[in-house]
């Protein structure tokens, strides 16, 4: 499978083809710059040098790119693929010449550069969903299963760095129900602990509890950090006892 890799730069968009050439340049035509699933249009001619060039001009919502006939014909089957194929006059084109996608141009360079070298170049302001979305369109396979992985593995370990912390708190057998009732946000109860029971004393006296609550946190989150091994003794021993 081909490697991954983020870089905290901005698109590159205007970058060269397999040849090192092709600078994109500002943006133009009618189509926004973050269409993401808008209306399709596939432009013909777009070839720079005229026919039998390996050269091809792209316009992508509006931002323009220069690729090699060969990068788009990376991946038989995909949109591109067959625009790297397409003769002059076959499809829609812009005033330039340069085969039309209505699609965004940030993510469409992210899809670029993996035909260029097979690798996920994710730029910081960028998604692996809004990558999954371009991708399946332009029906780039390779790059569907490659990024399907890594919205897997990153939720892996999005789900590893949850915690539970724990606290212990005291109360009177008339402070019990004030306190589960009033519990903060976020906190669960876990288990109620008697230890000291009334009977044979008084009856001014009440029984006392362990109450134990617990609350998920994010491994990064700072602030203070509760001791989990006590708690977890507490709730054996209380399962032993009740």
């Amino acid at each position: 499978m081909a490697g991954t890799a983020r870089d905290g730069g901005g698109s590159c968009g205007g970058c060269g083809g397999d040849a090192g050439g092709g600078g994109g340049s500002g943006a133009g035509g009618d189509a926004g710059g973050n269409g993401g699933v808008g209306r399709v249009v596939v432009g013909g001619g777009g070839v720079v040098g005229g026919v039998g060039s390996t050269w091809v001009r792209l316009n992508v919502g509006g931002t323009r790119f220069t690729t090699t006939r060969h990068t788009l014909s990376r991946e038989p089957g995909s949109v591109l693929h067959a625009l790297g194929a397409a003769g002059p006059g076959e499809a829609e084109q812009d005033e330039t010449g340069a085969f039309l996608l209505d699609r965004d141009p940030a993510y469409f360079s992210t899809i670029l550069n993996y035909l260029r070298h097979g690798k996920l170049i994710l730029n910081k302001h960028l998604t692996e969903e809004g990558v999954l979305v371009e991708a399946e369109f332009y029906n780039v396979a390779s790059l569907v299963l490659l990024v399907k992985e890594q919205i897997r593995e990153r939720n892996k370990l999005a789900q590893g760095c949850v915690k539970h912390i724990y606290r212990v708190l005291q109360c009177k057998e008339e402070e019990l129900t004030q306190m589960v009732s009033t519990m903060s946000d976020g906190w669960k109860f876990e288990q109620l602990i008697s230890i000291g029971a009334p009977y044979g004393y008084g009856s001014s006296q009440q029984a006392e509890f362990l109450l134990i609550v617990s609350r998920e946190v994010k491994w990064e989150d700072s602030g203070p950090q509760y001791s989990t091994a006590s708690s977890e003794m507490l709730l054996e021993r209380g399962s032993r006892r009740l």
